[in-house]
């Protein structure tokens, strides 16, 4: 049988967030793996408004050195 799982709610909403900084560094580290990709709505928990603003502050958080693109490869 399948059982039915709890409904992630998106944080942003539950907060009443209208805009997402790209210079918050600690809260967009936070859906971005170790390797450097961005962590997708259906395992975030994000609605798509929010996740299409997030992806965004990201994009643009990488363009101005604020996060790696990559993650570091010691070798």
């Amino acid at each position: 049988m399948l059982e039915k799982r709890k409904r992630r709610h998106c944080r942003f909403c539950e907060n009443k967030v209208t805009a997402i900084d790209y210079r918050d560094d600690r809260l967009l580290k936070r859906f971005v793996t170790e390797r450097g990709k961005i962590i997708p709505r259906r395992v975030s928990g994000s609605c798509a408004h929010h996740q299409r603003m997030l992806t965004t502050a990201i994009k643009r958080a990488r363009h101005l050195a604020i996060l790696p693109f990559t993650a570091e490869t010691f070798k």
